[in-house]
């Protein structure tokens, strides 16, 4: 069993003392939401002072400007980064969790640098050819996730604000796709947008009621 060591940086170091890095997290941002897509990512960190980021933390306990700031920061610093988008209509033909699987298998498999571990926020995920862990709160307590988790919510929270600009009577920018009062009462109001995931329970009713 790997043991995290002092600090959010304590997995990627038990790993490299076993010879297995360079170490990948993955993370997702969007499962919950009922409009947009899902947006997975995967980053290998380097655990030098130089590269270290800096007030790094899973991405829903910092502010927004904070997360803008590590998310900066992840991508000037990290050794690999990459993300990868699972539309709303792919997200309804899968089944969400197969689409948070099969983004993150998508998510790891584009990183430049071939990771020799990866660790994943919650589900384990198969098909990388390398070994893997899965952590539950991995995004709280492995760097490597705390990073993918910022880089999938600051990407998708910049697409749901571009989407509120096509469909401004939703104001995506606002709740982001979430199931918030506010968002319910637009989709009851306009009906399902082409972005809603039409096999979520509260866009179906929408569907039928809307003038």
């Amino acid at each position: 069993m790997i043991r995290p060591g002092k600090g959010i940086y304590g997995y990627e170091r038990a790993l490299a003392r076993a010879g297995l890095s360079p170490v990948a997290g993955a993370d997702e941002a969007g499962r919950g939401a009922c409009a947009g897509p899902l947006v997975a990512a995967a980053v290998v960190l380097a655990d030098t002072p130089a590269r270290r980021i800096t007030g790094l933390a899973d991405s829903k306990v910092l502010t927004a400007r904070a997360r803008d700031r590590v998310y900066d920061e992840v991508m000037a610093k990290a050794l690999s980064v990459a993300w990868v988008r699972v539309e709303p209509d792919e997200c309804d033909a899968l089944g969400m969790h197969e689409a948070d699987i099969q983004g993150l298998r998508r998510a790891l498999l584009r990183l430049d640098l071939r990771p020799h571990y990866v660790l994943t926020d919650g589900f384990p995920v198969d098909g990388l050819g390398v070994p893997g862990l899965a952590v539950w709160k991995g995004d709280r307590v492995a760097a490597c996730v705390a990073a993918a988790s910022v880089v999938a919510k600051v990407v998708r929270d910049r697409i749901m604000t571009d989407y509120a600009r096509d469909f401004p009577d939703y104001v995506f920018d606002v709740h982001k796709g979430y199931a918030t009062r506010l968002h319910q009462e637009r989709l009851e109001s306009h009906g399902p947008s082409p972005i809603h995931r039409y096999s979520y329970a509260n866009v179906a009713r929408a569907k039928v009621v809307a003038p």
